[in-house]
């Protein structure tokens, strides 16, 4: 299996840093090859615009990133620091986005990278999302970490189900493009709990590195269960994420 490992954080020796070694360490062993991207010290540009495009703009009086994103993809002219992303992630049967939740979301950086790499041409297209996207067949998963207990992540908790939180990455970005989506693996204040509590973490990351064949899939409601308007139809339940009956 060939797994690329997007992975944002500013400081090498944060355990972030220490679950991204841990991940290349246990799937590397396990026969797979890992790709890394570590956006930081890549200098990585997360923010999407005309310069993502080589050569004329398809509208130069006005910018629309979707519609010069297909262009360039579809002729060829996709910026070079692009390009690389996407090939990794044309290889890649596996995709883990390793980082700290910032503000109840992604670092600045992992989003413009999703932004400028997931582009519309390669990455979704009219009729190529959900169960019909461009990635379907891929595998993809959440590893990161808080700043604050699991309890205020909890569902009844002050920050919110961490399920919810996640939602728009979960939903939005990986199940939307058509990956399959594992339940993400969040480490709670890891600056708090002590070396021990650390090494659990680490530990437990292990066990479930080792077994993602075994690991069940977040549910995500097939095309059946939505009517013409895109709503689910009546007298179907609402299981997934934020979705609710009303």
């Amino acid at each position: 299996m060939n797994v690329l490992i997007v992975y944002a954080h500013p400081e090498p020796k944060s355990f972030n840093g220490a679950m991204k070694d841990t991940a290349v360490e246990v799937l590397t062993a396990r026969g797979h090859e890992v790709v890394v991207s570590d956006l930081y010290a890549m200098g990585f540009q997360p923010v999407a615009g005309p310069a993502d495009v080589e050569g004329n703009l398809i509208n130069p009086d006005f910018f629309s990133l979707a519609t010069e994103q297909t262009a360039a993809y579809d002729g060829g002219r996709t910026a070079p620091d692009i390009v690389g992303e996407m090939e990794k992630l044309k290889r890649a049967d596996l995709l883990i986005f390793q980082f700290p939740i910032w503000w109840f979301g992604m670092p600045a950086i992992l989003k413009g990278w999703a932004d400028r790499v997931f582009a519309r041409g390669f990455a979704y297209m009219a009729g190529r999302k959900y169960d019909t996207g461009m990635f379907k067949g891929k595998l993809a998963m959440v590893a990161c970490t808080t700043g604050t207990s699991a309890d205020t992540y909890a569902p009844d908790g002050i920050d919110g189900d961490v399920l919810t939180v996640l939602w728009p990455l979960h939903n939005g970005l990986f199940r939307y493009s058509g990956f399959d989506v594992l339940p993400p693996f969040v480490v709670y204040m890891p600056g708090r709990v002590g070396d021990d509590g650390r090494n659990t973490y680490l530990e437990a990351y292990r066990k479930r590195l080792g077994g993602l064949d075994a690991v069940p899939r977040l549910f995500f409601h097939p095309a059946e269960d939505y009517g013409p308007n895109e709503r689910l139809r009546p007298g179907v339940l609402a299981r997934s994420g934020v979705q609710r009956n009303v």
